[in-house]
């Protein structure tokens, strides 16, 4: 994904062709219902000023998905028990609500309005970082994923391509103007764990 951005935050980022900047604000988790409505999962404080009859959001969906590159507006958004739904123009049934589960919601921003914090970066500021693990250099950074529960940093390695969780536990410090960042992986995320720990553990049970 092009220029676009990475967050340990809650308000990720992104940029898209024209210098256009974009939030993530929400997620499309499953159908509501047999009237095309969607159960909800927020990415913003402000659903109020964001989910409002009218508001266009633009769709992150797999490339195979018949609502690839295109946006959806929403008529109503409304709440039960406590979870948000939403209703969208042209989705007007259950079916049809289906093939939206786990859409990423984006809006348009104002840069001017973007909201100052401190653990927010742009994809392009960090790709070719350096991965640092123990202060060794172990990779670089070859871009980075979004997905619905998380975004992924993709580590090159000499032995081959590391996914790793970008959150505060597994990447404590992003330094771009040193260009490294600094990871504290669980065991077995960069290396098999050793078959004599395992040797040791049956031989335990015996």
């Amino acid at each position: 994904m092009a220029d676009a951005c990475a967050s340990t935050s809650s308000t990720p980022i992104r940029k898209v062709a024209g210098n256009k900047t974009q939030l993530r604000v929400g997620r499309l988790t499953k159908a509501h219902g047999l009237k095309g409505a969607l159960k909800l999962e927020l990415f913003t404080d402000d659903p109020e000023r964001r989910f409002v009859p009218g508001a266009v959001f633009s769709l992150q969906v797999p490339t195979g998905s018949k609502w690839h590159g295109k946006s959806i507006e929403l008529a109503e958004l409304r709440w039960y028990n406590g979870h948000p739904v939403g209703f969208f123009v042209g989705v007007g049934d259950r079916t049809e609500a289906e093939t939206l589960t786990k859409a990423i919601l984006w809006v348009d921003q104002d840069e001017t309005e973007l909201p100052q914090e401190d653990d927010a970066w742009y994809d392009h500021q960090l790709v070719g970082l350096r991965a640092l693990r123990d202060g060794i250099d172990i990779g670089l950074v070859a871009r980075v994923d979004h997905l619905p529960a998380q975004d992924l940093l993709a580590i090159k390695t000499g032995d081959g391509e590391v996914l790793v969780p970008f959150v505060k536990a597994i990447v404590p410090e992003v330094d771009v103007k040193a260009g490294t960042v600094t990871l504290t992986p669980p065991a077995g995320l960069f290396e098999e764990l050793p078959e004599g720990d395992e040797k040791d553990a049956g031989a335990a049970d015996v």
